[in-house]
């Protein structure tokens, strides 16, 4: 379950005649959030029955819930209806659950034929959807400690940040306060009338007979903060992270209140150095330099060692040669194969570029010439040209495999495109 999900002080429940129900009336849940506003008041009033009066209840620890009925599940022309469980209050209402929440139940408390569930329950919401919570869960005592930081009602100003200093978010996620720099995104440029133009927008330009590019927009000063992005395998159908991370980022223009609800640790990180530098290595911090391409040759070795490498694909146990992109070092990007009978090589067809002109002298094609059936009489049709298969050392000597490398306004390396050796 969630550690983010928001444990409300009171409930207020509305209701609506139900025969289905054990006492007569379904119930419709909603709760006060830490500003002491209601919330889903709207939808609320749309569904209830204002002919029943409504009730306002703490949301303490409770015992005497039971599960009463699945419903929902069905299809009515167009109109699909969720599978949720029934279940009964103590307080003498029942309000609905999903299954996915009814399952998590079960996991973490005992449901007892004629008595009921085991243990203490909780009203709480991950965002719109409610959820019953067993205190003996094991989340319940981080959720717990997370919800009291939320009902502190305490928001960071922008003139509190601290360079270095961690941060909690209001979904429960750590982020680090970098500091305020120049921040770059999506944009375009085109040139008109002889002069290049530039806009974060597409419609702003209007001519679109004018091709355009896509470049790194500037946006001014932007709050910047790190997170870790872990790696991750699915077991058991649950996310088990592994050790290796890397670092990204999240910009903001204005810090707006309880975007950040607390300062979890207001020194310096140590690793501030480490995560600067993987700042500086974005093109939102710097936009890429495309006058500043390198194409770097491979040696036969690389390129053989690296074209010939076999993969498990997709982890499927389909252990084949990996078909790889490669630049030429006429900067064209193709894609290569191999058969694995004649074990020779070609270029895939597709990525044949008609503008690469000096591409086309370097390899020796081929029509072929095959029959139709059109109409129930055979027919013959040349095939487009094609390349013809060679070994592996003259596809070396024609292609000229390269990898390319893209640099930052900033001097800093940003990636290596069709790079098949160790990352930096």
């Amino acid at each position: 379950m969630k550690s983010n999900i928001f444990i409300p002080k009171t409930i207020n429940v509305g209701y609506q005649n139900r025969s289905s129900t054990y006492t007569g009336k379904l119930a419709y849940v909603i709760y006060y959030d830490e500003k002491g506003k209601l919330r889903k008041e709207a939808s609320w009033n749309s569904w209830r029955d204002e002919k029943i009066p409504n009730e306002e209840f703490d949301n303490v620890p409770t015992t005497g819930f039971v599960l009463n009925k699945k419903v929902g599940d069905y299809s009515s022309g167009w109109d699909h209806r969720q599978a949720y469980c029934r279940v009964y209050d103590p307080r003498n209402f029942e309000f609905e659950i999903t299954i996915e929440n009814l399952l998590y139940i079960l996991e973490n408390a005992n449901s007892i034929k004629g008595k009921g569930l085991e243990g203490e329950f909780v009203y709480g919401w991950d965002d719109k959807d409610l959820v019953l919570i067993p205190v003996e869960s094991p989340d319940y005592k981080q959720i717990t400690e997370y919800n009291k930081i939320v009902h502190n009602n305490e928001s960071i100003k922008a003139k509190d940040l601290i360079i270095g200093a961690t941060y909690l978010t209001k979904n429960n996620q750590e982020r680090i306060y970098m500091g305020k720099f120049d921040y770059y995104s999506h944009g375009y440029r085109w040139l008109e009338n002889g002069e290049y133009k530039i806009s974060k927008k597409l419609d702003d330009h209007y001519r679109y007979e004018i091709p355009y590019d896509n470049i790194d927009y500037p946006y001014g000063k932007y709050f910047w903060f790190a997170y870790k992005d872990y790696d991750y395998n699915y077991v058991n159908e649950k996310k088990v992270y592994k050790d290796n991370y890397k670092w990204c980022f999240e910009q903001y223009k204005s810090i707006s209140k309880n975007k950040f609800i607390t300062c979890v640790n207001d020194k310096c990180t140590q690793e501030y150095s480490e995560i600067y530098e993987s700042m500086i290595r974005t093109n939102q911090f710097s936009p890429r330099d495309f006058d500043n391409l390198k194409y770097i040759p491979y040696t036969f070795e690389e390129f053989k060692k690296n074209a010939e490498k076999i993969e498990d694909r997709y982890n499927q146990g389909r252990f084949n040669i990996y078909n790889r992109n490669y630049f030429s070092d006429g900067y064209y990007e193709y894609e290569i194969e191999c058969d694995n009978e004649t074990n020779l090589w070609t270029v895939k067809q597709h990525y044949l570029r008609t503008n690469d002109k000096d591409f086309y002298n370097r390899f020796i094609f081929k029509n072929e010439e095959k029959n139709y059936c059109y109409r129930n009489e055979i027919v013959k049709r040349i095939i487009p040209m094609t390349i013809i298969p060679m070994t592996i050392e003259e596809l070396y000597e024609r292609l000229k495999p390269c990898y390319k490398e893209i640099y930052l306004q900033n001097g800093k390396l940003f990636k290596r495109e069709c790079y098949y050796g160790n990352e930096e």
